[in-house]
């Protein structure tokens, strides 16, 4: 098949580009510019790098419109709920126009192609009971949030109204190589491990007492490739492990694999406001596709510790 990856360079993007090229797809990539070149480096001959920024919508639409894929991930946007609130503007463009962008060149062209979305448990907000599954009600408490729900519905409309092919995905915290590390602003999960890998102080919020649904990033890319193979038209899936990793068991394992001191202190009055504090989701809609998760948050800590080590 002809699949189209946006924000191909990217985290999940090069990742899932490297098995998709294996399989023999052909794999087009869609990138903002080339600060992330070297994720897809081991690719460049086998795939089609095209530079087009997501908010520019033209070329956007020119590019689906030469390539006519048979697939389209949209991973492109900007994941920093901090940033949606500093760029509002921007974040509507990237997260949420984008996607409207190319639903409605998806319909003009008629094309049969399958539009996967590729969302956020940011959505969520804070739940008001756990676990959460896809019929858990939004009430997002960032902007970020607010546009990538906004795209949820584009593709539930255009499902419904022009009988589309639209399945989203939201993805629980994910970790691994080649995701950022300098900044807690963008995967706070990876920017721990980071820190425990250069010996520095490891700070985590409310002595550990929390906890997320974390999910290494192989089990991610699995359960994308089973969405794109099996996901029903106008669904939406949850990618998490299903499991709590509480974060003082998260530091503790960091201690253990790297020796790294582990300090507790008080979040931010910001982060306060924000954040979504304790969360665990229900998986089995995506196990019904014969999907199940393989590597637990420990090993995941200790790949993503030899891909740190593997880059000095």
């Amino acid at each position: 098949m002809k699949i189209m990856i946006t924000g191909g360079t990217g985290f999940v993007g090069s990742h899932l580009s490297d098995d998709l090229v294996k399989e023999g797809h052909e794999v087009i990539i869609l990138a903002r510019n080339d600060s992330k070149k070297q994720n897809i480096i081991q690719n460049l001959n086998k795939i089609r790098l095209e530079y087009v920024d997501t908010t520019d919508f033209p070329s956007l639409e020119k590019s689906i419109e030469n390539n006519r894929p048979d697939v389209i991930f949209h991973l492109a946007g900007e994941t920093s709920h901090k940033q949606s609130f500093e760029k509002p503007m921007y974040d509507v463009d990237t997260n949420s126009k984008s996607t409207l962008c190319i639903l409605e060149k998806i319909r003009i062209l008629d094309l049969k192609c399958k539009f996967i979305l590729g969302s956020t448990f940011i959505v969520i907000g804070k739940p008001e009971k756990l676990p959460i599954n896809e019929e858990t009600t939004c009430n997002p408490t960032t902007i970020y949030g607010a546009n990538r729900l906004a795209s949820e519905h584009y593709c539930k409309i255009y499902n419904n109204v022009y009988n589309l092919d639209t399945v989203i995905f939201r993805i629980t915290n994910s970790f691994g190589p080649r995701e950022q590390y300098l900044t807690p602003k963008k995967n706070a999960v990876n920017y721990l491990i980071y820190k425990a890998f250069k010996s520095e102080e490891v700070t985590i919020y409310h002595e550990g007492k929390f906890f997320r649904d974390i999910i290494y990033i192989s089990d991610v890319i699995s359960a994308l490739k089973s969405i794109m193979q099996n996901g029903k038209s106008g669904n939406l899936y949850w990618i998490a492990s299903g499991t709590k990793t509480w974060f003082y068991e998260f530091g503790e394992w960091l201690h253990e694999l790297t020796g790294c001191k582990i300090k507790y202190v008080n979040p931010p009055s910001y982060t306060e406001k924000v954040d979504v504090g304790n969360f665990l989701v229900d998986n089995s809609k995506l196990k019904s596709l014969e999907w199940e998760i393989k590597i637990p948050v420990k090993e995941g800590i200790r790949k993503t510790l030899e891909y740190f080590k593997s880059l000095q």
